[in-house]
């Protein structure tokens, strides 16, 4: 089951950066009414990953359960400007943190993938739920992304 999230996880690294390169930046830039644009969307990608990442390396040593921290989407994809940043950079950042996320996949034991995880309303869940759920998430905006009805 893990092994089939990471080859998922390494399929959606592909297909999104040969997308985000071959794609004209105008496609990239167009923001419909009241949503975020394709590059708002991966600078959303970018921001899950920063989360996560810090997610899958402090469970490791941080006490169980471990408490899971959300943060605010809509006022992270403002404050950091993805609109207004040059695409290549976004696409260098987002890649880079997903290859290291991809690595730490990787390497988690068996034993690991079983950490609980406490939620903002208590609700228990355990790494290997948090890794496949966030493939899931990649997954989802990715199709978000290439979908053509989504642009000019």
């Amino acid at each position: 089951m893990l092994q089939e999230v990471i080859l998922k996880f390494e399929e959606l690294l592909v297909e999104n950066l040969d997308y985000f390169k071959n794609t004209d930046k105008h496609v990239l830039e167009f923001k419909p009414e009241n949503k975020w644009s394709k590059k708002e969307i991966l600078g959303h990608l970018i921001d899950s990953a920063v989360h996560n990442l810090v997610r899958f390396t402090e469970i490791h040593y941080a006490p169980k359960p471990y408490q899971y921290r959300t943060y605010n989407q809509e006022d992270l994809v403002s404050i950091c400007q993805y609109q207004s940043a040059d695409s290549n950079e976004l696409i260098q950042l987002w890649l880079s943190l997903n290859k290291q996320i991809l690595r730490i996949f990787k390497s988690v034991d068996s034993e690991a993938l079983h950490y609980e995880i406490e939620l903002n309303d208590k609700s228990i869940i355990n790494l290997r739920f948090l890794m496949s759920d966030y493939v899931a998430h990649l997954e989802h905006h990715i199709k978000q992304i290439q979908n053509n009805r989504y642009s000019t």
